[in-house]
């Protein structure tokens, strides 16, 4: 048996470790009440049960058991979605502890606020080195994060190549443009592509879960920017919307302003702009089939100011006064303060959705 195993040590290739940022997958989605929610819940109950007992294999082996005796089996890989768990900067390596956040990830009453704090749990602490048994303290997702602020954009190309960057050989938090270039190349060049594609779509699928983080065509924007660059196009791009329906809904808001006003008009300045925007209020995006195109969902308004509506900077009271987020000017303040929302526009169906609006409007100034 020996003499077999110098045989095939010789003839065999040795395989040569490659190092790149390694995300362990087992969910691909991070939903209260899915399976990453019930396995976090697990590991966290299981560290405060035993906090003062030491790591060990057994420690550890009994936590899969715990996990093994909720989830439906072969469903997931055990090990491998700790791990996941462990990398993502929910729970510390030799399960010593978890993030002071990780209990308010489980204890959020809405997907929305599960996504931010997942989406600073992920930025403070991910670590993509780190496992159950081992510590790393490089983070990944936060230096793409940083890179793509100095930026703007990261290709898919771009973003192959960061995940061959060893971060304990750079001392800066972003990769410099000439790097980045060199990496993208270098990751084309060894076809690391090709041959990591379910470790690249993993992490790029972390990546679009994150708060105020889109793909467009592959290119990885700030929700914002992307708003600003792509408008309403936006909407086309991250979902399928269909043109003869918006057609429709933005008739249907043309004629409610014909029959109140005598001509298109933006809702707001009362003036008929030769372009005017069927802005949505509960964003296109949020909406289901029925609400994407209810003309209650919508509102004709000019270019300027449905920048500003799209964008979270205003929202309007069920009285239809103007609110400012606390991200704009007081020279824009003062200039808008006293337009508001006429009465005759703003039925029950309307205001349901406009409290949506404020709702946003609030939760995106409270993370500013």
């Amino acid at each position: 048996m020996n003499y077999l195993k110098k045989i095939l040590k010789k003839i065999m290739p040795q395989q040569k470790y490659e190092y790149y940022w390694s995300l362990t997958n087992a969910f691909t989605s991070y939903d209260l009440n899915g399976k990453f929610f019930k396995t976090l819940k697990i590991c966290v109950d299981f560290i405060d049960k035993y906090s003062a007992e030491e790591y060990s294999e057994i420690k550890y082996q009994r936590l899969q058991s715990e996990i093994d005796k909720v989830l439906p089996k072969n469903d997931i890989s055990i090990r491998k979605s700790i791990n996941q768990l462990v990398k993502m900067g929910f729970i510390e390596p030799y399960l010593i502890s978890y993030h002071p956040q990780s209990n308010d990830f489980l204890n959020a009453k809405t997907n929305k606020k599960a996504e931010t704090l997942l989406s600073k749990i992920v930025y403070s602490n991910a670590s993509l080195n780190r496992a159950v048994n081992e510590e790393s303290d490089l983070k990944e997702l936060n230096f793409l994060i940083k890179t793509l602020i100095e930026y703007g954009k990261l290709s898919k190309e771009e973003i192959t190549g960061l995940m061959l960057v060893d971060l304990s050989k750079h001392t800066t938090d972003f990769l410099s443009q000439e790097d980045l270039e060199y990496y993208k190349n270098y990751a084309i060049k060894i076809d690391f592509y090709d041959r990591k594609y379910n470790q690249i779509n993993h992490f790029c699928n972390l990546l679009s879960k994150l708060d105020d983080l889109t793909f467009i065509k592959g290119d990885l924007y700030f929700t914002e920017d992307a708003q600003r660059i792509f408008g309403e196009d936006l909407e086309v791009l991250t979902k399928g919307r269909d043109p003869y329906l918006h057609r429709l809904y933005k008739y249907q808001l043309q004629e409610e302003c014909e029959e109140i006003y005598g001509n298109p008009m933006c809702v707001l300045e009362q003036l008929s702009y030769p372009v005017l925007i069927a802005s949505h209020i509960k964003p296109f995006i949020d909406s289901d089939e029925i609400e994407a195109y209810d003309p209650n969902n919508g509102l004709l308004l000019s270019r300027t100011i449905d920048s500003l509506f799209d964008l979270k900077y205003i929202s309007f009271t069920d009285d239809g006064n103007m609110l400012f987020s606390n991200r704009i000017s007081e020279d824009v303040k003062d200039f808008w303060k006293d337009y508001k929302l006429e009465n005759t526009i703003l039925n029950e169906k309307r205001k349901k959705y406009l409290a949506y609006h404020r709702n946003l409007m609030t939760a995106i100034d409270g993370r500013a």
